[in-house]
């Protein structure tokens, strides 16, 4: 009997042993990071990522976990986690054709979309982090392999797991070999503790030593789920945004982000305050009003769209807002009946729309402010491909070409016609990232006192697409209100 309790003995620890040093499951980390498109209200999005997880990703076969967030710079990352590589590929082509998600979709913007899979070995437990650091990289040609993946762990026991409010690291590797690490931490404040000591740590920098420093790609992200996002406070954009489409929708909410106390009105043929608005409302075609706002953008108390409008017939439009202890107190706006596309087949409203080089704004608005004071207002015509670049220059005014060649045509055509386009004064210059608007007045066609509005993309230091909305600014008799245009 002792025997036999031996020999089991024996077999239980064997069994044991094995079971210790079976190779982990092989698992997959999905990444994808990508912004929205500049119009996107951030709560709403926020609100169908959810809705996509628990009502789409979910209930795909393979599926573990899902997780979402979003940095300082508004790009967001989706972490999933499958069984198999198949099950995972399965889900993305069953997304991409599912219409029950099309609206989620449709406000990612495209071309910042990245997406990556790589295969891990731990099971994810980190369900509770509020805060996540994602970095990928490539290892140098001729790393010892073994003794790179001795050194990642090493990272892990020696540091990261040491620190306040560390949840789990993640570590994988996709089909070009390329390296994914993802931490988990209980909330930011501890993350950026970390952060700091971690790249002067011994470990650390023989660890990014065996990194091709070009390929190292790292990403901070807020998740979604700390962010409460059903109580989440809209921005400026947002708000502004919202009350843009509240002509497609009917809501009333956005109403309130107007102070009804202070709303000063600039555009001419409406009257002041809130009851302007409502009177403009009033009559309204059976159909109402429609707004498509194309592009928006935010800087500091002021935030302007660039809007496709149905309102008395189809308009182009820009709108500006200024903004007071959280409320809408001041609006200006041009409006121009559609056109047709010009001599370049571009339309008033297509184009790029994303917004980049945040940390350049004050250096665009700079040669934004130059070009309409030196080119367009002391007429110092030498300075142009100082500010517009000459062989990228995209023109949306309906009525001139590509390039500084249909600039300059559009010129003889007025000229030789006895027709001005004459900037007399530069009155607001607005802008975020690669995007300036200016506000101007001076005089149009055969002299009519204009309002031009001009938005400006910008690369490199030089104006490289333009749109415009030019419109006569009413007469004095003709005014429902006495704020000026500008």
């Amino acid at each position: 009997m002792k025997f036999k309790l031996l020999i089991l003995g024996i077999f239980g620890l064997l069994v044991s042993s094995c079971s210790e040093t079976k190779p982990k499951a092989k698992l997959v980390l999905e990444v994808t990071t990508f912004k929205t498109k500049s119009v996107t209200n951030t709560a709403t999005f926020n609100t169908l990522d959810a809705e996509v997880e628990s009502n789409f990703t979910s209930k795909q076969p393979g599926f573990i976990s899902r997780q979402s967030g979003i940095n300082d710079a508004g790009e967001y990352v989706v972490l999933v986690y499958w069984d198999t590589l198949e099950n995972a590929q399965a889900s993305m082509e069953k997304f991409m054709a599912d219409g029950s998600v099309a609206g989620y979709a449709s406000m990612i913007d495209g071309p910042t979309m990245k997406m990556s899979r790589y295969v891990i070995g731990d099971e994810f437990n980190a369900a509770n982090s509020n805060f996540v650091e994602v970095m990928s990289f490539s290892t140098k040609e001729g790393t010892d392999m073994a003794a790179f993946d001795k050194t990642n762990k090493m990272v892990e026991t020696g540091f990261t797991a040491k620190q306040t409010g560390f949840l789990q690291r993640i570590t994988g590797v996709n089909e070009k070999g390329e390296q994914i690490v993802a931490v988990y931490w209980d909330n930011k404040t501890n993350s950026d503790a970390a952060l700091k000591p971690f790249m002067s740590a011994p470990i650390s920098k023989e660890f990014m030593g065996m990194m091709t420093q070009s390929s190292i790609w790292m990403g901070r992200y807020q998740t979604l789920n700390s962010l409460k996002n059903n109580t989440m406070e809209l921005s400026k954009k947002d708000q502004t945004v919202a009350l843009l489409n509240s002509f497609n929708t009917g809501d009333q909410t956005p109403i309130s982000y107007i102070n009804p106390n202070k709303y000063i009105q600039h555009n001419l043929s409406v009257a002041d305050g809130l009851q302007g608005f409502g009177a403009v409302m009033q009559h309204a075609p059976p159909e109402g009003f429609k707004a498509n706002v194309v592009r928006a953008f935010e800087d500091g108390d002021y935030v302007f769209t660039h809007t496709e409008y149905d309102f008395f017939g189809p308009k182009a439009g820009f709108d500006v807002f200024r903004f007071e202890d959280g409320k809408i107190v001041e609006h200006w706006d041009n409006l121009l009946p559609v056109q047709k596309p010009n001599p370049s087949g571009r339309t008033q409203f297509d184009g790029a729309t994303e917004i980049t080089d945040l940390d350049k704004t004050e250096a665009n608005k700079n040669v934004a402010k130059e070009f309409i004071e030196k080119v367009l207002l002391n007429h110092e015509m030498d300075k142009v491909a100082t500010y517009i670049n000459p062989e990228t220059y995209i023109q949306h005014n309906p009525g001139v070409a590509d390039g500084l060649d249909g600039f300059g045509a559009a010129m003889q055509y007025f000229a030789k016609n006895g027709l001005v386009m004459e900037y007399t004064k530069l009155h607001k210059v607005l802008g975020q990232g690669n995007f300036v608007l200016t506000m101007s007045e001076g005089k149009f066609g055969k002299g009519e006192h204009t309002a031009f509005y001009d938005l400006f993309r910008l690369e490199n230091g030089q104006i490289v697409e333009h749109w415009d909305v030019i419109a006569p600014i009413e007469l004095e008799s003709e005014r429902k209100n006495t704020n000026g245009k500008f």
